[in-house]
């Protein structure tokens, strides 16, 4: 075992079943509380990436995507356009008064934007979906697929990965690792929704786990999309073996999201 792999397991090993506890055995408001921490950690190595020189920045960023993700996950907060509304009049209005030149000053409002509604506004999805119906029960599920099809997608990838899926945006990810990763999602999916979606027959839980698998995969194309263009290898280094907390969080983002509003409109 490389000292790679190892740093994977030992911190898989302890973060696991912390996540586990949290999950099935805390309140709301222990998760909300979770949810909110690692939105501000994965905030703070966005705007590090894009605003590695810039500190006020760098700040301004951070404090407005957390500032938006309290007002999602805190239990019984209003609707989430609420605070992204209002929030987003915040940055508009920060880069229009300032001097300096007009288009780095949009180049820089971009970046901002896009930190705060990818990880500001998206990942405290995590939260509203453990407060549905059956919240914790979907949180597992979810995390179940995404994370078995993960595993399968690196190890297979690793042992018999040949052709490369998008090299100009992520070198070491193949073909044969995605495949892998969508055929271990859904049989994850199909075993995990026996146990923790009983009501949810097999014929919809099979297409549900390809798409979230998609979509995982989808999610972690983009934060890489984020980091090539930065020149950078990890987010950061908070997870050994894993890099930083984005990297670890980034093939979820999208799959979240999604379940929340499936959830919504399908299982009210």
């Amino acid at each position: 075992m490389n000292t790679q792999i190892r740093s994977r397991v030992i911190t898989a090993s302890v973060g696991v079943p912390l996540l586990i506890l949290i999950i099935g055995w805390g309140r709301a408001g222990h998760f909300s509380l979770l949810v909110f921490l690692a939105t501000a950690i994965a905030l703070w190595e966005y705007f590090f990436i894009v605003f590695r020189d810039r500190p006020k920045e760098r700040t301004l960023g951070i404090a407005l995507g957390a500032l938006l993700s309290l007002g999602i996950v805190i239990p019984g907060a209003p609707e989430p356009g609420l605070s992204l509304g209002i929030v987003i009049l915040l940055i508009f209005s920060t880069y229009l008064f300032p001097g300096g030149e007009l288009e780095k000053r949009y180049q820089h409002l971009s970046w901002t934007l896009l930190g705060v509604l990818y990880i500001g506004y998206l990942v405290p999805h995590l939260a509203l979906l453990y407060q549905s119906r059956d919240g914790r029960a979907w949180v597992f599920f979810l995390f179940l697929v995404i994370m078995t099809g993960d595993t399968a997608g690196y190890f297979a990838g690793n042992a018999i990965g040949k052709n490369k899926l998008y090299p100009e945006i992520s070198p070491g990810k193949t073909v044969e690792g995605a495949i892998a990763s969508l055929a271990a999602s859904v049989l994850a999916g199909i075993l995990g929704g026996i146990f923790l979606l009983p009501a949810i027959p097999w014929v919809e839980i099979l297409p549900l786990s390809l798409v979230l698998s998609i979509l995982g995969q989808v999610g972690d194309l983009f934060e890489s999309w984020i980091k090539r263009v930065f020149s950078v290898k990890d987010s950061g280094s908070l997870l050994p073996g894993h890099g930083g907390l984005l990297d670890r969080m980034d093939s979820l983002i999208f799959p979240v999201v999604f379940t929340t509003y499936y959830l919504r409109l399908l299982h009210p």
